[in-house]
């Protein structure tokens, strides 16, 4: 004869499996919705861009500026204008393509207006050698029309604390950069498209990359929280069973 269980051992091995399969199945379940968001702002971003090209003039709107701009978000745009090289920074530990490298971005005054918005130019491949280096580009004198979709501001990756100085950032904080520059920089950028020119690549991801990933990460949590239920009725109640009957 086998002993048997105690009532609360019996409990505590069901709560514990429930919470268990509970946990797996919500980790599984924020998974898919990373997904569907990611999926969303793809179809959003998709439909943004398929409307008319704009140009400069629409940014530099006074009245509620600040929200006509975010409304136009993913819009097709041209901008005319000139560069403010002086100020080009470059973004450190970003990549394309898997290779580690900056994103270049470089104010521009917009031609007519007194407002100047950030271009998030491109890509350059660091030096693996001097992490101090600037990569070779080129920024064009005079006046340059530069093509793309409207961005929010740079997002910013993991913060090493206090302000960044110096032409290489880990991220560009928009208030301090104002008040460094003392420039009337927009908070939204511009995302430059086209092919590679200036000694910049342009192969931005896109937003929905990753959706792939999310849906294995919920196939793996959900085939856990199914394991998991799949052990206890096997150990708990098919095996206890089973030893119950006569030989």
């Amino acid at each position: 004869m086998t002993e048997k269980t105690p009532s609360w051992q019996r409990w505590l091995l069901l709560s514990s499996a429930v919470a268990a399969i509970a946990a797996t199945s919500s980790l599984g379940m924020w998974q898919l919705s990373r997904a569907d968001e990611k999926l969303s702002l793809q179809a959003a971003r998709e439909q943004q861009s398929a409307k008319e090209v704009l140009g400069g003039g629409s940014l530099a709107q006074r009245d509620d500026a600040v929200n006509k701009r975010q409304e136009l978000i993913h819009r097709r745009m041209v901008l005319k204008g000139r560069w403010l090289p002086q100020h080009t920074l470059y973004l450190d530990n970003r990549q394309m393509n898997a290779k580690p490298g900056f994103y270049v971005l470089t104010p521009m005054h917009l031609e007519g207006t007194e407002v100047v918005v950030m271009v998030q130019r491109g890509w350059a491949q660091r030096s693996f050698t001097d992490r101090t280096a600037l990569p070779s580009i080129q920024t064009p004198d005079g006046g340059v029309e530069v093509q793309g979709h409207l961005a929010p501001w740079p997002s910013r990756l993991y913060d090493f604390g206090g302000p960044e100085d110096g032409p290489i950032r880990q991220n560009l904080h928009l208030e301090n950069f104002r008040k460094e520059t003392g420039l009337n920089v927009l908070e939204v950028s511009l995302l430059q498209s086209g092919p590679a020119s200036e000694g910049l690549l342009r192969e931005w991801p896109k937003v929905a990359s990753g959706v792939e990933k999310h849906h294995g990460y919920a196939f793996q949590w959900f085939g856990l929280s199914g394991l998991i239920a799949l052990l206890y009725v096997w150990f708990q109640i098919v095996q206890p069973r089973r030893q119950k009957q006569p030989a």
